[in-house]
């Protein structure tokens, strides 16, 4: 939720492999197409540096830097979730000025093996047999899942910690699925991920925000934080823990 587009469909279509990852999709495992188009990218000549420029080309939703710079400030403990892969990920949070703002990054992960080409693996390589629509080589409700009981390991009974998730895809919707009724999920409207919100509302426990552009985006996160900090401020007659909130950004 930070470029306005799909990173892998960028890097394809911009390195005008478009009609091959097309027809590649239906026959193969969503990170192994992506392998396979890396694999044909170089084989054109194209070298990591290319790949880099690409990304860093990626139109960023505007206000989305901003939001995280302050929900940064705000004490946030913001982490990403994405089905992208690690160089993809990193090179935009770098070009972006905000990689120092997260304190995790969950995708799938990414070499550069010996002949300088960019290999991509799957985050889950076992079946996480997920009923939701999930792809085979990342569930993002287990890592929401593998976080909330770190929280719970870390300060028992007494975690107070709130998620606040912001996604758009349509594998966004199984970790909105993981969140409590103290959480809160930001669906981009009119996106896959909002479609299913709103034919299975009565499966998300979580408070729903959603939100069109990133001047929305910017408004209702920085709300909800601030309230949350007014909420807590009112229980402890002190200074608030920020490390309470904990905003996640799927990619």
């Amino acid at each position: 939720m930070i470029i306005d587009l799909d990173s892998n469909n960028w890097v394809v279509d911009e390195f005008g492999a478009s009609d091959m990852f097309n027809q590649l999709v239906p026959t193969m495992l969503w990170n192994t197409v992506m392998d396979t188009m890396m694999k044909e990218i170089h084989a054109g000549g194209k070298t990591m540096q290319d790949i880099e420029q690409v990304l860093k080309w990626a139109p960023v939703i505007p206000g989305v830097v901003p939001a995280i710079k302050a929900a940064h400030a705000l004490g946030c403990d913001l982490k990403i979730v994405s089905d992208a892969n690690l160089f993809f990920v990193e090179t935009i949070l770098e070009h972006s000025g905000i990689k120092d703002c997260f304190s995790e990054i969950n995708t799938n992960p990414s070499y550069i093996d010996d002949e300088g080409k960019l290999r991509i693996c799957p985050y889950h390589d076992f079946d996480h047999k997920c009923k939701y629509p999930c792809p085979p080589n990342m569930c993002k409700g287990l890592v929401i899942e593998r976080m909330q009981a770190a929280s719970l390991a870390m300060e028992g009974n007494n975690n107070k910690k709130r998620m606040i998730y912001l996604g758009d895809g349509t594998g966004d919707f199984c970790p909105s699925l993981m969140l409590k009724e103290q959480d809160f999920v930001m669906p981009r409207k009119d996106f896959p991920v909002w479609k299913l919100m709103n034919e299975n509302r009565q499966l998300i426990k979580a408070k729903i925000h959603g939100w069109t552009d990133g001047e929305e985006l910017q408004h209702i996160l920085l709300r909800i934080i601030k309230a949350i900090t007014t909420i807590e401020e009112k229980q402890i007659l002190s200074a608030v823990d920020h490390s309470k909130f904990q905003t996640i950004y799927s990619h």
